[in-house]
């Protein structure tokens, strides 16, 4: 099987109908991770077929689940986004959505901009700097094996819009995490991922603020 064969087959599993254009893109930005990976050292991962089952499919189980929270036009920040994921992944399924993908470090910031530019994409951007330094105000902030659930919220809830919501992707359920979790977050949701080809646990934890 080609992996643009495996990407559509993947995707399907998860719910999603790819166009052969989102294909080319995330294949696109597979290749782009590898061949930056040479030089800045984005990812512990050297082989085409992980990147595309730890990556790509990874991050595009995030991508249903989004859409039942959030259908429509919004802005997302994508927190340590390391090599931009799952951002980059939103960017390319989600044109409504405005992706800023946030890191500490700057040749990562800088790769994520390098592969808005090759793709064309529009709604996606790199930033360099550290999230608590931030302003705005976004629907969805979201992290993927960033930090831990509490430093998460405590560095981002200044950025979160009133009706946002935390989507913060696990591997097992965090249930520490969870119960360490400071007053201005609450946990709404849980939900449990199946990765097409990956064979070990994955989540979803869903946060938002408390009412009142």
């Amino acid at each position: 099987m080609t992996p643009k064969e495996q990407l559509h087959q993947g995707a399907e599993t998860l719910g999603i109908a790819l166009s052969d254009e989102q294909a080319e893109r995330l294949l696109a930005y597979g290749d782009l991770i590898l061949k930056w990976n040479k030089v800045y050292n984005l990812t512990a991962l050297r082989d085409p077929a992980a990147v595309l089952t730890h990556h790509l499919l990874d991050s595009l189980a995030a991508i249903a689940p989004l859409q039942r929270q959030c259908g429509g036009k919004a802005k997302l920040l994508d927190v340590g986004a390391g090599a931009g994921l799952p951002g980059v992944v939103i960017a390319i399924l989600r044109n409504d959505i405005d992706v800023t993908c946030v890191d500490a470090v700057a040749k990562k910031a800088a790769f994520i901009q390098q592969v808005a530019s090759e793709l064309a994409l529009r709604n996606l951007r790199g930033l360099h700097g550290r999230v608590e330094t931030l302003t705005g105000s976004y629907e969805v902030i979201s992290s993927r094996a960033f930090a831990s659930l509490p430093d998460f919220v405590l560095g981002s809830v200044h950025l979160l819009a009133p009706d946002g919501v935390w989507l913060a992707m696990k591997g097992r359920v965090p249930s520490d995490e969870i119960a360490q979790l400071p007053p201005q977050a609450e946990v709404f949701h849980v939900e449990q991922l199946s990765v097409p080809g990956l064979d070990a646990e994955r989540c979803i934890v869903w946060m938002r603020k408390p009412a009142g």
